[in-house]
């Protein structure tokens, strides 16, 4: 699976090594089988009587076989008898307790277009370490039993059929890192307790979630949080900060953010990519985003933003993209009149920027611009004016203007 952020962990190369591992002596097990008289009635005897942990695992993947109803590419074809580390998907590794003991320590079933849903019996998978499931047609709610699995570092169940309310099991599992859950059905709020978890990157975006972005999100470990197509509401918390020595990648578009952005967004100086598209933002631009000085890509359009697009900003060294489009930008300072001389791409359309064309008419301006919104008296205040609300599709984006991580917010393909 390729990462949406920008470098492994220490624990992700682990968990590679362990899976090519896995593979050698999955390998070493067939050569040996040739040449070993009845090997594969020995090798099924060996895994079901000798490593309690295989039989297990036997159990719970037989189980989970039980209520698969639809396998159009036949990923499940071969999980037939005991010796499950010759499944496909399924990866074997040394037990970390005992590396003499072989052990489930992976599944990968990613664009298997699979139907049906994850049985208690999975709990039994104690040692597994990754579950990847995307863009599958799993549904149902997730089996409390999930708690069980103490290992697990990674958990992507994105682009299936999940329902219900944020799924607290995946609060339980200690070693999470990596926790996607986009493109499901969950709805309901967001547990605060999500933020209180070492987790290096959270991606919830089009689901179901409502209520607001809770008020003390921030950690220390994210470096991609990822809540797009969500009808959160409220304001984005000044608590963002405390993700300031991690997060790298922010996208809260079209999630019906309102009130001002709020300073406490400059001091994410790791941030590469920030968009707030298509919410009801209000208000000018915090200074505080001139010291964003790794920022390569900024999307603030369909909010009803005003104010200046000030020099500060315009000068950060590694800006590629900007899209100011569709708010209520009245002036552009120095450079920001024209940044493509400096190579960056910019969609500055449907302002109040006078000296250029495409602009709002002057009654539409008036209406914003001669009411300013004050965000240090309100910062979490003010109309949503001509913003986009959570309708808005992210797919209204104008052609020209990025879409910030697209393997974040797009659906995996099926191919």
């Amino acid at each position: 699976m390729a990462y949406p952020f920008s470098s492994f962990s220490a624990k992700a190369l682990i968990l590679l090594l362990l899976q090519l591992s896995s593979l050698f002596n999955s390998l070493t097990a067939k050569l040996e089988g040739i040449t070993t008289h009845n090997s594969h009635h020995h090798h099924r005897t060996r895994s079901s009587d000798t490593n309690p942990r295989l039989h297990q695992a036997f159990l719970a993947l037989q189980a989970w076989k039980q209520v698969i109803y639809s396998d159009p590419k036949n990923y499940t074809t071969n999980w037939v008898g005991p010796s499950v580390c010759s499944y496909f998907g399924i990866y074997c590794a040394p037990s970390l307790d005992d590396p003499k003991l072989q052990v489930v320590a992976g599944i990968d079933l990613n664009h298997g277009d699979i139907a049906g849903f994850l049985p208690n019996e999975l709990g039994l998978l104690t040692d597994l370490a990754l579950l990847h499931l995307n863009s599958n047609r799993f549904c149902g709610i997730l089996p409390h039993s999930l708690a069980n699995l103490s290992l697990l570092f990674e958990l992507d169940l994105s682009n299936n059929r999940f329902v219900g309310p944020f799924p607290s099991v995946v609060l339980l599992l200690p070693k999470l890192s990596f926790l996607d859950l986009r493109f499901n059905e969950f709805e309901g709020p967001i547990p605060p307790q999500l933020f209180n978890r070492t987790l290096d990157a959270i991606f919830i975006n089009s689901n179901r979630f409502t209520s607001i972005i809770p008020q003390n999100i921030g950690g220390k470990s994210a470096s991609v949080i990822v809540f797009a197509n969500n009808n959160f509401g409220g304001c984005l918390p000044p608590t963002i900060a405390s993700f300031a020595n991690s997060l790298e990648e922010l996208l809260l578009m079209n999630t019906n953010l309102s009130g001002c952005l709020p300073q406490e967004v400059g001091f994410l100086y790791k941030l590469r990519v920030l968009d707030v598209s298509f919410n009801k933002l209000v208000g000018p631009l915090p200074y505080s985003l001139a010291g964003l000085a790794h920022l390569e890509q900024l999307n603030l359009a369909h909010n009803s933003l005003s104010g200046n697009l000030y020099e500060g900003l315009c000068n950060l060294p590694n800006l590629d993209n900007v899209t100011v489009s569709y708010n209520y930008f009245c002036e552009e300072e120095g450079i920001c009149r024209n940044l493509t001389v400096k190579g960056v791409a910019v969609d500055d359309r449907r302002n109040c920027l006078p000296e250029k064309p495409l602009q709002r008419s002057k009654k539409e301006c008036s209406a914003v611009v001669d009411n300013p919104v004050d965000c240090f008296e309100h910062p979490c205040g003010g109309g949503g004016g001509g913003g986009g609300g959570f309708g808005a599709s992210i797919a209204a984006v104008p052609a020209s203007a990025p879409i910030s991580s697209t393997s974040s917010v797009v659906a995996p393909t099926h191919s």
